[in-house]
């Protein structure tokens, strides 16, 4: 194995692990998925810091990153854990040609995050990761607000848009706006949509885009952390999303009247997820609110009819999450009590995201309705139909 040559003597890449040209299982993710053993040569003349990555060319969406780790001392001529210092990436399907999406956010005017309606909390995750080390300057939007007369980036800023379709039409008039004014446009949608700079899964057959939710929360996240945010439990975000899904989980009947769900900090965002999700795929009367605003009115017309589904995910907002909780409780009103922490409070969105997913399956379940079908499959939508989107 030889690292790319810029001008320099290549790198010479040896791996006690790898011989005869292929992968040993015990390093794919049909077996332990442990990482391989790796020396090289010198580096030339210079070098401040070393990277890995481990592409395969031959994967039917493009180019597949399947290992990543950077800034490893140069000083370093082997590798057999991530040294400290260092950082490891996420599985990234990004095609190598269209790998510029970090380059152009860097600076205080990063950008705008705006989605369509459904993706305004995709936006607005975007937005709290970005905040928490990388600066000011971002604000997060729905597509239609910034479309019609909201504003936008202009040189020298960027709009980070999240579509999984690319097929709305007000995210699409946005695009416009901010590129006629001189914005940079990174484009997060699924795979094969044109224009993505990021891609996130193949199109799903469900109408609650559930999958595609969670890989544009983790686009935002990748993105947030090239832009200098600190997510150091950013590689560790697949095996808790792979927990959450199969975890234990009581199956408690959909409330008669309305289902609350209320999230502090960056899961305010996870509760609007959790109200949209029941909506779409049980036809749940819901709703998604920061704990707070939640206080503020919400909270005095919640009775023994409805449900409060409260989302701690650790950090400042654990305390409130537990007081509103507990007078919820001693006001005869159902609560349904959802904490993960294991990621930090910025990373919980991942985990406690198929938690409510997971509600809102099971409540379709339990109602006998089909939540893959975004209501089509109901009589009287067709009025609905006929209003572009």
């Amino acid at each position: 194995m030889n690292g790319p040559d810029h001008g320099e003597s290549p790198l010479a890449v040896a791996s006690p692990d790898l011989t005869g040209g292929t992968f040993p299982r015990e390093f794919t993710c049909d077996g332990v998925n442990r990482r391989p053993r790796l020396e090289w040569s010198t580096p030339p003349p210079g070098a401040q810091e070393l990277a890995i990555e481990l592409l395969d060319p031959d994967t039917p969406g493009g180019t597949f990153t399947h290992w990543l780790v950077y800034g490893i001392p140069s000083g370093i001529s082997s590798l057999t854990a991530v040294p400290a210092g260092a950082a490891e990436g996420v599985n990234d399907p990004v095609p190598a040609t269209r790998r510029r999406a970090s380059l152009p956010l860097r600076g205080p005017r990063a950008g705008h995050p705006a989605g369509p309606g459904r993706r305004s909390d995709e936006a607005g995750s975007g937005v709290t990761h970005s905040r928490s080390r990388a600066g000011q300057g971002r604000v997060a939007a729905q597509s239609a607000d910034v479309a019609v007369d909201g504003p936008l980036p202009g040189e020298g800023g960027a709009l980070l848009v999240f579509t999984h379709t690319g097929a709305k039409r007000y995210t699409a008039q946005a695009t416009q706006r901010a590129r006629s004014g001189g914005a940079e446009i990174v484009q997060v949608s699924g795979v094969g949509v044109e224009g993505a700079d990021l891609v996130t899964v193949p199109r799903e057959r469900s109408s609650a885009y559930t999958a595609s939710h969670l890989g544009a929360l983790l686009r935002a996240a990748q993105l947030a952390r090239t832009l200098g945010a600190d997510l150091p439990g950013l590689g560790e975000v697949p095996a808790a999303v792979e927990h959450a899904y199969r975890a234990p989980q009581d199956n408690l009947a959909p409330p008669a009247r309305l289902i609350e769900f209320i999230g502090g900090g960056i899961n305010k965002w996870t509760a609007a997820e959790g109200a949209l999700k029941i909506r779409e795929a049980a036809y749940v009367a819901s709703e998604g609110l920061a704990v707070e605003q939640f206080l503020h009115g919400p909270s005095v017309a919640l009775g023994p009819d409805d449900r409060l589904v409260c989302l701690d995910g650790g950090g400042t907002w654990s305390a409130r999450i537990a007081e509103v909780a507990q007078a919820a409780e001693e006001s005869a009103v159902p609560v349904t009590r959802v904490a993960d922490n294991r990621l930090g409070e910025l990373l919980s969105i991942f985990p406690l995201t198929v938690a409510v997913q997971r509600i809102a399956l099971e409540a379709a379940e339990m109602l006998g309705v089909n939540p893959d079908t975004f209501g089509l499959d109901r009589p009287g939508r067709q009025a609905w139909d006929r209003l572009e989107l």
